[in-house]
């Protein structure tokens, strides 16, 4: 089993932070005024962005009053989304220490700590009690974490009998050898990509009902190909985005991303499941 250090490793940073302020002042802000709007371009890293998360959560349907679970928030853009529309409470998890601390730095510049909460630790070993919370999610984590059946053990201890879980994760749809480095890896060797099929049988183990599975292979691509226009009609990356995150090697990691997805290796499909 691979060491979760390698992970970390692989999205630390050093200088994020100070990469993010340069990128509000480009666009014109200062940490005082900046929204969740603005900063959604960096700090929601999956496909689709914010997009993707409007979407998983109007399947989920949370009620205000749920307490929530971010599993591998990265730098808590979700959670600020979730928290700041809906209202939820919400507390996240994630390996990488820079990204908690960057993330809750961001929450103290938008004024929403009281209800986002970062915390930095393995999703495989979460310090958090039996039946803490009242729904979970997470986006683009479960292709760095080879031992799903505990993953998704951890998850089930800390939801409540009812809960829903909702996954958006890079998964396996066909064999064939995938081209690296991608965003989530730079080899194979800490890449757990495998099916959905795998996924709901894990998750059925954990005590988990599955309620619906989305392919979001056609909204995968129609994203890219917009990003790819705006840069073009731009001349340029904009002040905030995930080439941020992934520095001078974002160009090679989205193209090779975007070849296994069209090739029909990969893609990121949404499950829906409720804790029985």
């Amino acid at each position: 089993m691979v060491d979760e250090s390698v992970v970390s490793e692989h999205y630390r940073h050093g200088q994020l932070l100070e990469r993010i302020e340069d990128g509000l002042q480009k666009m014109g802000k200062s940490i005082n005024c900046a929204t969740v709007e603005d900063l959604a371009p960096v700090d929601e890293f999956h496909i689709g962005g914010r997009a993707a998360t409007e979407h998983l959560m109007e399947q989920l349907k949370f009620s205000q009053s749920d307490r929530l679970l971010d599993v591998g928030c990265g730098l808590g853009g979700a959670s600020r989304f979730i928290a700041k529309t809906y209202g939820n409470s919400v507390t996240g998890i994630d390996l990488t220490d820079d990204y908690v601390t960057v993330g809750n730095r961001i929450s103290e510049w938008l004024a929403i700590k009281e209800l986002v909460s970062l915390h930095q630790g393995s999703a495989l070993s979460m310090p958090f009690d039996e039946a803490s919370f009242d729904g979970a999610y997470m986006l683009h984590v479960g292709m760095n974490i080879e031992d799903k059946d505990t993953l998704f053990s951890q998850i089930s201890r800390v939801l409540k009998s009812g809960s829903k879980l909702g996954i958006y994760d890079i998964m396996r749809t066909s064999e064939g050898i995938l081209s690296y480095p991608v965003p989530w890896a730079s080899d194979e060797s800490f890449s757990f990509l495998t099916e959905a099929e795998e996924y709901t049988a894990l998750l059925e183990a954990a005590g988990f009902k599955i309620e619906c599975i989305n392919n979001r292979q056609k909204f995968a691509l129609e994203f890219f190909k917009q990003l790819k226009e705006k840069a073009e009609a731009n001349n340029r990356p904009p002040p905030l985005g995930l080439h941020l995150l992934m520095e001078s090697a974002a160009p090679i990691k989205i193209t090779n991303m975007i070849e296994n997805i069209v090739n029909g290796f990969v893609s990121p499909i949404e499950i829906v499941a409720q804790k029985v």
